[in-house]
Order: C-alpha cells, then sequence, then structure tokens
C-alpha cells in the first residue's frame, strides 16, 4: 500500500521519540529520517521503525465520558500476526497422544494426518508443524509397536507348533 504524507509523519515522529530516548545515533536517526521521506510504501516505513518502541500515535478527538476506551493503535505500528496452524496438524497431535489410550489404534489416522498437514503446511505456510511431526512420530511408534507384538505372537504361534 501506498504511504500517506500522515504515515511518514507518523514514521518521523516515532524515530524522534526513539533518538529523544536515546535509541538511536544521530547519524543513524538522520539517515533514517531521509529514507522515511522517500518511502513510497507503509512497508518501507515499517522497516524503518521495526526495532523502535511505538512511539506517539495521532491525537484522537476527545471521547464522551461513557466511551472510555483506548484509542486504536494504527496498523502500520501493529506486529504481523501469527499465521493460522493447520487443523490436520492438531488432528494428528490428538491422534498421536490417544494412541496410549486406544491402545494404538489412532496410530495410523496420526500418521495419515501428519503426512497431509506437512504437505499442505509447506504449500500454504501455515502453522503447526511441530504438532504434525509430534503426531507422525507418535503415530509412526504406536504401527512399530503393533508390529513388533504382531511379530512375537506369530513366533510364539510357530514355535508352540
Amino acid at each position: 500500500m501506498l504511504a500517506s504524507h500522515a504515515d511518514r509523519e507518523r514514521a518521523v515522529d516515532v524515530l524522534r521519540a526513539g533518538f529523544a530516548e536515546g535509541r538511536l545515533q544521530q547519524a543513524e536517526f538522520d539517515r533514517r529520517v531521509a529514507r522515511a521521506y522517500e518511502s513510497r510504501t507503509v512497508g518501507e516505513l515499517s522497516l524503518l521503525i521495526a526495532d523502535l518502541p511505538q512511539g506517539p500515535v495521532a491525537v484522537q478527538p476527545a471521547l464522551p465520558p461513557m466511551q472510555t476506551f483506548p484509542a486504536p493503535v494504527p496498523r502500520t505500528f501493529l506486529p504481523v500476526p501469527p499465521p493460522p496452524t493447520n487443523g490436520k496438524a492438531v488432528g494428528s497431535m490428538v491422534c498421536g497422544v490417544l494412541t496410549t489410550m486406544t491402545m494404538g489404534l489412532t496410530g495410523i489416522p496420526a500418521v495419515i494426518l501428519g503426512h497431509t498437514a506437512r504437505t499442505e503446511i509447506r504449500r500454504t505456510g501455515e502453522g503447526g508443524d511441530g504438532f504434525a511431526l509430534a503426531g507422525l512420530v507418535l503415530g509412526w511408534l504406536s504401527v512399530a509397536g503393533w508390529a513388533v507384538f504382531l511379530t512375537i505372537l506369530v513366533l510364539a504361534g510357530l514355535s508352540s507348533a
């Protein structure tokens, strides 16, 4: 989004506050102010002030006595929200944890959901890769446990015959 004059002035106000607090040296302050006035987009401005406190916010008109909520912070100064968590990754983790209570029956769904979730996470950039990986590990441990258990049963059956 293209930056307005008001956006540039807000960024310069944040820089001035940072300089006044001793967070910026004179040379750094001058360089950032020059770049702020040359910036064309809001993204460029946010990069200039990303390492500084929020600074002053534009003065809001006085509110009636009943409305005492704080003035909203401009979107320029808000942190980027984290990406949403993939639902299949959460499902994989839940199925993986439930393998201990279901005697391993949810192991295969945990593996399937985990692989599907990790593929979607790589494609879409969603969060939850740790959940998917934990579900995969628990699911594969459950499947391996069942494989060992069935192998022991088969060997015991063959040795007794």
